[in-house]
């Protein structure tokens, strides 16, 4: 369906036009009309369906511009998310002027109350800063005309239902309600029975959960091959802007600090890096400055990187629903993306939890040998070379050039061109990547269920790393808290004070064990 089908005005359509935006996708082109006529309506969608443009351009659009109150209020899980989502809103309504402000843990309170006294008109923001400046009286809802609550099971996962709450009953009631989820649980559907009024469900089907434009497959490998075989992979595949997600935060440090030992253009982000770095991380990666990047999955949830070419799951998701997230990266905007998944032996049952849920079979890999991997590099060498060739002043070069090729044969000459633009083979820089704990089992048909996939020792709070003291633990039960001064979105004076910070003292120094233990080998241990 077009975007001129909705109902929405010239501008916005301007807007809509200018952002790229073609067709309108399914969770658009049925919530937009339904927002716009007034309705309160539940999106049950993933990431990546263009759910943030489903509730941005209608609130836009219901927006009075003269009136100077916070007339929307956007709640997202996770700095990031909300982040993207105002930076989202304020493009669209661009041309309105529109005034949007986001709040988030992890930043300066003083500017953040310094930008809300410009008077947005819009506010997106995290749970636990948002009740902060309701506390402070930075922040007043009670002109609040339409609420949105994005990604909520992913809320619920984190524990801010209260939070939630508490913040619905500082909006009116008589206002607009528009609820965002990947999954329907009991406690989000007793949102929508108890703060919306007669709430219009809009489902994606599972069918359209994983896009025809994504192509999966999987590699079949062993904990200790999984690295060697990525960066051949890298080679064979030649991506261009890749995602590489990890399990654990000791995961992702891993992993980046050792592609960057082999050559590649590569860094992480986790929820113990600093806000200043991970903007810093992500704006190099969204302009193009940083070819990979390696990811848990609540840093990465939300991200909207235009061009991601591969996601690569260097850790199979316990959770089916975070796979979907995770290849969700790619193959956007009609675009083909490709994921690719390892898989030890012993998680195979996890692979056919996935694909049954996403109704796709994934297709096995062949991991490329050192031929292929060599073969691979020397193409795109060809192509940089080409490249280099094409933007190249010839005649500013000549004499030198004339001079070397009277020194040194043609062939030669060329062949140190190549040498320099590839990398050696996987194995000439040794990286060691510590093992992780396996996944637990399947007993009975767990893994479907979001909250069944954790039992055991996962909730382990001080185990963040999942290193083997109490089973893995996801790195989203410490769900990158939103940070308030640098240690936590907290509540406290009248609302209930639970720590948004989990242990974080087994992160804090874990860089220390790592060692080089050569010029050509590069070794990465973790001190648990």
């Amino acid at each position: 369906m077009k975007f001129t089908e909705l109902g929405l005005s010239d501008s916005l359509l301007k807007a809509v036009n200018r952002a790229g935006y073609e067709e309108a996708t399914p969770i658009q082109a049925e919530t937009i009309p339904m927002v716009l006529e007034g309705k309160d309506v539940i999106g049950q969608a993933q990431t990546g369906t263009g759910k943030t443009a489903a509730f941005a351009l209608p609130i836009l659009q219901r927006l009075d511009f003269d009136n100077h109150n916070i007339q929307a209020l956007v709640v997202s899980p996770t700095r990031e998310l909300a982040i993207q989502t105002q930076e989202e809103i304020f493009r669209l309504g661009k041309d309105e002027r529109a005034k949007v402000q986001v709040v988030y843990g992890g930043a300066d309170i003083r500017r953040q109350i310094r930008n809300l006294k410009q008077n947005p008109q819009v506010i997106v923001g995290t749970p636990g800063r948002l009740l902060d400046h309701i506390r402070r009286g930075t922040v007043k809802l009670d002109h609040v005309k339409m609420l949105v609550l994005d990604e909520a099971d992913e809320m619920l996962n984190m524990g801010f239902l209260e939070d939630i709450e508490s913040i619905i009953k500082q909006v009116p009631d008589e206002r607009q309600t528009m609820l965002f989820s990947a999954t329907m649980p009991p406690e989000i559907k007793r949102i929508g029975v108890q703060f919306m009024k007669e709430p219009h469900h809009v489902k994606i089907k599972s069918k359209e959960m994983t896009a025809d434009t994504v192509d999966q497959y999987y590699v079949k490998a062993k904990e200790f091959e999984k690295f060697d075989i990525m960066t051949r992979l890298f080679d064979v595949q030649a991506p261009e802007l890749t995602i590489v997600f990890g399990r654990t935060k000791r995961r992702v440090d891993e992993l980046s600090k050792g592609l960057e030992a082999r050559g590649y253009n590569a860094a992480g982000i986790h929820g113990d890096l600093s806000q200043q770095r991970r903007t810093q991380i992500m704006r190099q990666f969204k302009a193009g400055k940083l070819d990979i990047l390696v990811a848990t999955d609540v840093a990465a949830r939300g991200l909207d990187v235009s061009g991601v070419t591969h996601v690569y799951n260097y850790d199979i998701p316990q959770d089916p629903d975070s796979y979907v997230h995770r290849i969700g990266r790619t193959g956007r905007a009609g675009h083909k993306g490709v994921s690719l998944t390892f898989v030890t032996p012993n998680e195979m049952e996890y692979l056919r939890v996935i694909e049954k849920l996403t109704k796709k079979r994934m297709l096995p890999l062949k991991p490329p040998t050192e031929s292929e991997a060599f073969a691979g590099q020397l193409a795109a060498a060809e192509a940089n070379v080409d490249s280099l060739v094409a933007k190249t002043s010839t005649e500013k070069y000549a004499d030198q050039a004339a001079e070397l090729l009277q020194k040194y044969d043609a062939t030669d000459l060329v062949a140190a061109l190549l040498n320099d633009l590839t990398k050696d083979d996987a194995s000439a820089v040794p990286v060691k990547i510590t093992p992780e704990r396996p996944l637990p089992r399947h007993k009975g048909g767990g893994g479907n269920n979001r909250r069944g996939g954790y039992r055991g020792g996962n909730r382990n709070r001080n185990n963040s790393h999942g290193n083997g003291r109490g089973g893995y633990s996801h790195n989203g039960r410490n769900r990158d808290r939103d940070r308030n001064g640098g240690r936590g979105d907290r509540k406290s004076n009248g609302y209930k004070g639970r720590s948004r910070d989990d242990n974080r003292s087994s992160n804090r120094n874990h860089d220390e064990g790592r060692k080089q233990s050569s010029k050509r080998s590069y070794t990465i241990r973790t001190n648990d």
